[in-house]
């Protein structure tokens, strides 16, 4: 069984997956998804990434627009990362609230981000591989993203190396708000 650590953002949650040593090595169940339906995560992967990054690089904070938004389930299959989440739904009472997490390949844990959510994360450790599983295809079209530092997110470093659209995304002031009523059927 999975453990499920709330946070102050609804639907966002922490995952903690069982894991099974033994002499042979380690077995990790990602994704289940009648046990993931019952907690609430009902959203039907559609597409898989895995990204392999240097320490001190930054990725975000990006999301999707409608109707090609997407809830994300974000693990580390080694080394670790910085992970931030920041609600951008219209009308939700913790829009601009974010929640931070440290996840990583010895604790193995996921982090589910749900639909209307900016996502981010900084790497920790150098060859740090995150694996994504997104409810939606990525639509280059729908893409968009907030500054990084634009928000009072306590990233542990000041100056992370970024690619150049990362660079030049819009202050959080000037982003969207995510409407949940404009998203693909």
């Amino acid at each position: 069984m999975y453990t499920i650590n709330k946070t102050k953002l609804p639907g966002c949650v922490e995952i903690i997956p069982n894991i099974f040593d033994d002499h042979r090595g380690t077995s990790i169940k990602l994704y289940h998804s009648e046990i993931f339906k019952s907690l609430g995560i009902k959203d039907v992967l559609k597409e898989v990434l895995c990204v392999k990054s240097h320490k001190n690089v930054l990725r975000g904070l990006h999301y999707q627009k409608p109707p090609f938004c997407q809830a994300k389930l974000v693990s580390c299959l080694r080394g670790s990362i910085f992970d931030v989440v920041v609600d951008i739904r219209e009308n939700s009472p913790t829009y601009g609230k974010f929640e931070c997490f440290h996840i990583d390949s010895k604790k193995n844990n996921i982090v589910y981000v749900p639909v209307g959510f900016a996502h981010g994360y900084l790497v920790l450790e150098d060859d740090t591989i995150v694996l994504y599983n997104m409810s939606e295809i990525y639509s280059p079209e729908h893409e968009g993203g907030i500054r990084w530092d634009s928000l009072s997110i306590p990233w542990p470093i000041k100056n992370p190396i970024l690619s150049d659209k990362d660079m030049n995304l819009p202050p959080f002031n000037d982003s969207i708000r995510i409407s949940l009523n404009k998203r693909k059927r």
